[in-house]
């Protein structure tokens, strides 16, 4: 029987963003999950147990760092999150470093960059 693929949550508000990311992954062999912004987020991975998330900075209702600030406070496996932001300040990097992202991702970026990226966690586990 083979092993079921890895799920990976896609979490930004930009649909120009979702669905190219969603497509490369499905492509690439994934299970992809989705979340408009950071409160259905929560919602997803509470239910969904992905094997890792990336997650936008900049949202409605709840922000990446809101989401990330949740996440810290839960006691359970939290799972890889590569941070996505356009103009990310060195700032922002530490308090998302600090909150437990294990990458950050620039926008715009390659779409050989994030699967390179999530392909190092998910199948080499090489953080």
């Amino acid at each position: 029987m083979a092993d079921s693929p890895k799920r990976v949550l896609v979490v930004d508000d930009d649909a120009d963003i979702i669905e190219p990311v969603q497509c490369a992954l499905e492509e690439h062999g994934y299970e992809v999950l989705v979340a408009h912004d950071g409160s259905e987020a929560l919602k997803r991975i509470e239910r969904d147990a992905p094997d890792l998330i990336l997650l936008d900075m900049i949202m409605p209702r709840r922000s990446g760092f809101s989401v990330l600030d949740k996440l810290a406070a839960h006691r359970g496996r939290v799972p890889p999150i590569i941070m996505m932001s356009g103009g990310a300040e060195p700032r922002h990097r530490d308090y998302a470093e600090a909150r437990g992202v294990t990458r950050f991702l620039s926008k715009p970026f390659e779409m050989s960059d994030l699967l390179e990226q999530v392909d190092s966690l998910l199948l080499t586990g090489t953080a």
